[in-house]
């Protein structure tokens, strides 16, 4: 990792639903001690709202994030690249530490379908501060 913060890019392929809530969570919850990007191979239009409404629940306001395309520069600039389904899409660069996170697609699931989706993020990412902020 660089000698300042640590960072991650959360990749998935609309970019509008895990890897935001993901991106989301580990700003809100790192304190910023850590950068955060989050890209898609295919980047819908907009958020999934119901992603947007089941974080506000949490407390966490994302509504004004836009999905965004996922570049190389954005994995290089990345310590740590955690892919939520892209596939082959995700470019792969050596020294990159890579973690694929099996998580249901939240487009076209029910309210408690997402906050359950929601739930399971908080704790990986919750892991993934205490692996990388370890003196926190």
């Amino acid at each position: 990792m660089n000698q300042q913060k640590p960072s991650v890019l959360f990749v998935c392929v609309h970019n509008a639903g895990r890897s935001q809530m993901a991106a989301a969570y580990l700003h809100h919850l790192s304190a910023g001690l850590i950068a955060v990007r989050s890209a898609g191979s295919m980047p819908a239009q907009r958020l999934n709202p119901v992603a947007v409404q089941v974080m506000s629940e949490a407390g966490i306001d994302m509504s004004a994030q836009m999905p965004k395309i996922l570049t190389a520069e954005a994995v290089q600039l990345s310590d740590v690249v955690i892919t939520m389904g892209c596939g082959d899409s995700c470019p792969v660069f050596p020294g990159k530490r890579y973690e694929d996170w099996k998580l249901d697609d939240p487009a076209n699931q029910t309210t408690d379908a997402v906050r359950r989706i929601r739930d399971e993020i908080r704790s990986r990412v919750e892991v993934l501060i205490s692996e990388l902020l370890p003196a926190r």
